[in-house]
C-alpha cells in the first residue's frame, strides 16, 4: 500500500486539495481528517452537527483546530446551493424539495463539489453505496461518452498491485456496459502510472466453454478493443476472455490460450458480473492478505469515493488521498 500513496503524495505535495468528508459524527472519519489536515496533500471539509462534532472531538481527545466543519442546515452556503441544485435537477425537484434535501450531508457535500467549492467527497462509513452515489449521479453525473459510472478496487500485497472492477456498482451488465468498464478502468489505471494490460474474466478462456454468458464476455472484448483503437489509448492491452488463472499464471496461459496478448500478465481484471467481482475482491481479501482500496469511483465529473462501512480511519484517509489524486487528472 504504501509504495502506491507515497506516488500519490508527491504528486499532492503542497496541492492542499479540498476533500468533503461528510460522516465527521463518525469517529474514524474525524480522526482521519485530523491526519489529513496535518498534511499539506488534502484540506478536509467535514460535515455534520457542529455540537456533536465538538464533543466526539473532546472525547477522543481529537484536536480539530484549523479544520473546516459546516453543518449543512444552518450553513450561509445552503441558500445558493439549494437554487443552484434546483437549477441542476431541471425540475425535477422543487424548492421545497431541496431545502430537505440539502440538510443531507451527502447532498449538501456534492453540491460542493459541483459547485467547485469542493475537489472531490469520500463518504460511506455511515451510509449505503445507494446513499453515496445516488447524488453524485444526479448532480456531477458522468462524463461525455460514459453511460454508466463504475466501481473499482485498488488490490495492493507487497510490490503487487492490481485492479478489479466492477465490484461495488452495476448488479446488470450487458456487453457494451463491461466493455466501458474495461476502458474507463484503463484509464483509471494509467492515471496511477499503470500500464494496463486488461483481463476480461469468464469461466471459459477463448471459447473452452460456450454459453450466453461467455459469449457476452467475447462481445465485450471486441467492442472494448475497438474503443481503445478508436479514442487512440497507447499502451493499453485488453483481451479474453480468460479464467482468472489464465490471465495470472504465465504457465497457464501458454497452455490455455497461447495466441493470446495477454501471457499471464495482467494486471487489471474485469469481471463479468457484480456477483463475481465482489465475491473475488473479498477473496483476494480475506484469503490472499490483499488490501483492497476504494471502490474507487469511475466516469463522474468529478471524483465521488464510496468507503465501506466496515471501513477503518486508514481506510479514510487512503481513500481521501487517492480521490485528491483523482481531481488532479
Amino acid at each position: 500500500m504504501s509504495s502506491l500513496l507515497d506516488v500519490l503524495k508527491d504528486k499532492l505535495s503542497g496541492k492542499n486539495v479540498r476533500i468533503v468528508l461528510p460522516e465527521g459524527e463518525d469517529e474514524r472519519v474525524l480522526s482521519a481528517a485530523v491526519e489529513l489536515q496535518a498534511s499539506d496533500y488534502v484540506q478536509p471539509i467535514v460535515l455534520g452537527n457542529e455540537a456533536n462534532i465538538q464533543s466526539l472531538a473532546s472525547e477522543k481527545g481529537l484536536n480539530i483546530e484549523g479544520i473546516e466543519v459546516i453543518q449543512p442546515d444552518t450553513s450561509d452556503l445552503k441558500a445558493d446551493l439549494v437554487a443552484k441544485f434546483v437549477e441542476r435537477r431541471k425540475g425535477k425537484a422543487t424548492e421545497e424539495q431541496a431545502q430537505e434535501l440539502l440538510n443531507n450531508v451527502n447532498y449538501f457535500g456534492t453540491m460542493l463539489v459541483y459547485t467547485g467549492q469542493a475537489d472531490g467527497l469520500v463518504s460511506g462509513a455511515a451510509h449505503s453505496t445507494a446513499d453515496t452515489v445516488r447524488p453524485a449521479l444526479q448532480i456531477i453525473k458522468t462524463k461525455p461518452g460514459v453511460s454508466k459510472t463504475s466501481g473499482v478496487f485498488f488490490m495492493i500485497k507487497d510490490d503487487k498491485q492490481y485492479i478489479f472492477g466492477d465490484c461495488a456498482i452495476n448488479p446488470e451488465l450487458v456487453a457494451q456496459d463491461l466493455a466501458e468498464i474495461a476502458v474507463e478502468s484503463a484509464k483509471t489505471a494509467q492515471s496511477f502510472g499503470m500500464n494496463p494490460r486488461v483481463a476480461m474474466l469468464s469461466f471459459s478462456t477463448k471459447g473452452s466453454a460456450k454459453s450466453d454468458d461467455t459469449e457476452k464476455v467475447s462481445e465485450a472484448v471486441k467492442l472494448a478493443q475497438d474503443k481503445i483503437e478508436a479514442d487512440q489509448l497507447s499502451n493499453v492491452v485488453i483481451d479474453g476472455e480468460f479464467q482468472f488463472d489464465a490471465a495470472m499464471v504465465p504457465e497457464v496461459a501458454q497452455k490455455k490460450a497461447p495466441g493470446a496478448q495477454i501471457q499471464g500478465d495482467a494486471n487489471v481484471f474485469i469481471f463479468p458480473s457484480l456477483e463475481a467481482g465482489n465475491i473475488g475482491y473479498k477473496i483476494a481479501q480475506r484469503l490472499g492478505g490483499f488490501d483492497a482500496v476504494g471502490p474507487v469511483l469511475q466516469g463522474l465529473n468529478s471524483p465521488v469515493n464510496d468507503l465501506s462501512r466496515g471501513c477503518s480511519t486508514e481506510d479514510v484517509y487512503n481513500l481521501s488521498i487517492i480521490t485528491a489524486a483523482q481531481s488532479l487528472q
